[in-house]
């Protein structure tokens, strides 16, 4: 035990995306640009659906709780990366580490019952217009937002909880730009058997039970659009519902490539790749995907916009 006390490490080095000089200037403008593009999107989202009381709806209340998970899931991540990419140590303390591990597998998770929420809110809506009120209350909502919360926080607990009991001896470079599960198990001097079990046990209930939920709401709302004689109903729902199904890909392809897979199968540069795509442009592009096909969020913009100018 005294051994390992004396060789335990204390902190992580992150090797970040590239080591050229003048790469790293280019990523920092890019990134840079990005998260602020995200912040602004977003913020701009939940500031829009607040302000307009036409948009006090589910849908667009589901719509601006992801946006704030986006805001919160970027910032996890590029502040501190945006500081390595000049920085000469490039270190983060263990318990730096543990914490944004926690808030990645937190957030993930609970973007994941999230978006099986705005499924099922799109199935009522679609397929049981008549009740859609009765049903998506308020009280609902608010249990279905709070339930995908806890159920990410539990989650990420687990993970954390269980990289505790792994013991770190020396090697401390960790080759990304963010603490992640896959390179802390790699540098374990002790047995990841468990912990990687863990996520194989675990990863089907957190991320396919709402993964089911969604496919099977979108099966149902695939019949019921069908079904309409309104052509522009059809288009209308099936605009709405590509923003979704867009959203629910992206996180759902990267989180599976990254994590659903043996430790063998560990490529950190592939890895880098995945992990900017569902880190950096799935959160700066939601805004975009939902925003953009909606004519409902654009008026509501535009009267935003007509009112701010009245005043000035």
């Amino acid at each position: 035990m005294a051994n390992r006390n004396e060789t335990s490490v204390s902190y992580f080095i992150l090797l970040g995306l590239v080591p050229v000089l003048e790469q790293r200037i280019v990523l920092f403008m890019a990134f840079l640009i990005m998260y602020l593009i995200t912040l602004l999107g977003n913020g701009t989202i939940i500031a829009v659906i607040h302000l307009d009381s036409h948009l006090h709806t589910p849908m667009y209340f589901f719509l601006s709780v992801l946006s704030s998970v986006d805001i919160c899931f970027i910032s996890v991540t590029v502040p501190n990366m945006l500081k390595n990419l000049f920085s000469e140590s490039k270190s983060i303390s263990f318990s730096g580490c543990l914490t944004q591990v926690y808030f990645l597998i937190f957030i993930v998770g609970a973007e994941c019952f999230l978006l099986a929420a705005m499924a099922y809110d799109r199935y009522v809506a679609i397929c049981s217009p008549l009740q859609y009120t009765l049903v998506m209350n308020p009280r609902l909502c608010q249990w279905l937002v709070i339930s995908a919360f806890v159920g990410g926080g539990l989650k990420a607990l687990l993970h954390t909880l269980m990289l505790l009991r792994l013991s770190f001896c020396g090697l401390n470079i960790i080759n990304h730009f963010f603490c992640d599960l896959t390179g802390l198990y790699k540098l374990s001097c002790t047995d990841t058997s468990l912990n990687e079990l863990m996520i194989f046990i675990e990863g089907p209930f957190s991320l396919m039970v709402p993964f089911v939920i969604i496919m099977l709401s979108y099966c149902r709302i695939i019949v019921a659009i069908l079904k309409m004689s309104s052509a522009e109903g059809r288009r209308k729902a099936f605009s709405t519902c590509s923003s979704h199904l867009t959203v629910v890909i992206l996180l759902y392809g990267s989180i599976i490539i990254m994590y659903v897979r043996p430790s063998s199968a560990y490529s950190p540069e592939k890895d880098r790749v995945v992990a900017v795509v569902y880190t950096v442009l799935t959160p700066m592009l939601n805004p975009f995907i939902y925003s953009l096909r909606n004519n409902e969020m654009k008026g509501a913009l535009m009267r935003i916009l007509c009112s701010l100018r009245i005043v000035l």
